[in-house]
Formats: structure tokens, C-alpha cells, sequence
């Protein structure tokens, strides 16, 4: 059977870029990072989510490993503007193209400025989302910076940060 290709791996295929896919079942409605990270049988230091963050109509995009919270001060700090908010989930297919779930970095309506959690530079492989729920891509950390022009910053909330939760 043929597998689907999203725009997201369309791109890496485009562009030359090495990937391996990871499918998973979605049914029981389990698109949690974490409960995707044991799905798929990683450990949940290599499986990172993509979060959108807006100042006003600018959006910037954070990946980041899906254990973690995103840190807005540090945030706002690495994509230099003054203030950060979660771009409202109403907003996030209108404004990305892609669902809560299967938002990949990749691929996006625009190429919007991307930021990558510093840690992932140390490791071999992460895995974001392929584009769809039920898939997820694994990719070298700095094949996926290039491919989005992504830059590495730390962006994760420390233990004791000051910080919001969302999701």
C-alpha cells in the first residue's frame, strides 16, 4: 500500500532531506506528546512538539520536546521581540495550514520564523510531526534547522520559571 505523503514530507523529499517516518494509532484520541512518544517507542528526550506563538499578526513557531513548557520570556527573548502569546487553537489551521496534533515545522502556509529548544542540537535524531496525526517524521536536529531556517535557542521553562502552561 502506498503511504501518504504530506506536504511536510513532500518538502523533505524536495529538498533532498533525509527522514524516517513513524505511524502510529490515533483512534483512542492519545495525540499527547507523551502518549506519542510511547507509541512510537521513543523516549520522550527525542519527540519534540511544534507550538505556535504570536505578537500581533507576526507568528513564530517553537520546537520543543513534548515534556516540556514553553518558556514565553525566553521565547519572545530568542525571536527578539518584547511580548509573546499562544496563537488561539482557533486559529492554528487558518493560520498554518495543519491541525492541533499534526502541526509539523515543516511545511507550514508560510515559513514563518522557527526556533528550536537548544537541547536538540546534542542529539542525533528528534522526531516533530510528519503533518498529519498518526505521523510522526524523525529528522537530524540541524537538517530540520536548515529546512526551515530555524535557529537553536534555549526555550524551555526551568523547574521554578516563570512561565504559562498551554495546550
Amino acid at each position: 500500500m502506498a503511504e501518504l505523503k504530506t506536504n511536510a514530507m513532500r518538502m523533505l523529499d524536495k529538498s533532498k532531506t533525509a527522514y524516517q517516518i513513524h505511524a502510529y494509532d490515533a483512534e483512542d484520541g492519545q495525540i499527547h506528546g507523551t502518549a506519542v512518544a510511547e507509541k512510537i517507542g521513543k523516549p520522550e528526550e527525542k519527540v519534540y512538539k511544534t507550538l505556535v506563538a504570536h505578537q500581533g499578526a507576526a507568528n513564530f513557531v517553537f520546537i520543543i520536546p513534548v515534556a516540556e513548557e514553553l518558556d514565553l520570556k525566553k521565547a519572545a527573548k530568542a525571536a527578539g521581540v518584547k511580548k509573546l502569546e499562544m496563537l488561539p487553537l482557533k486559529d492554528l489551521q487558518q493560520q498554518t495550514g495543519y491541525v492541533r496534533g499534526g502541526c509539523s515545522p515543516v511545511g507550514m502556509k508560510k515559513l514563518f520564523p522557527t526556533f528550536i529548544d537548544s537541547r536538540a542540537e546534542s542529539l542525533d535524531t528528534i522526531l516533530v510531526s510528519a503533518g498529519k496525526i498518526g505521523m510522526q517524521m524523525e529528522i537530524v536536529p540541524q537538517r530540520l534547522a536548515e529546512q526551515v531556517r530555524g535557529k537553536f535557542a534555549p526555550l524551555i521553562r526551568e523547574g521554578g520559571d516563570e512561565g504559562e502552561e498551554f495546550n
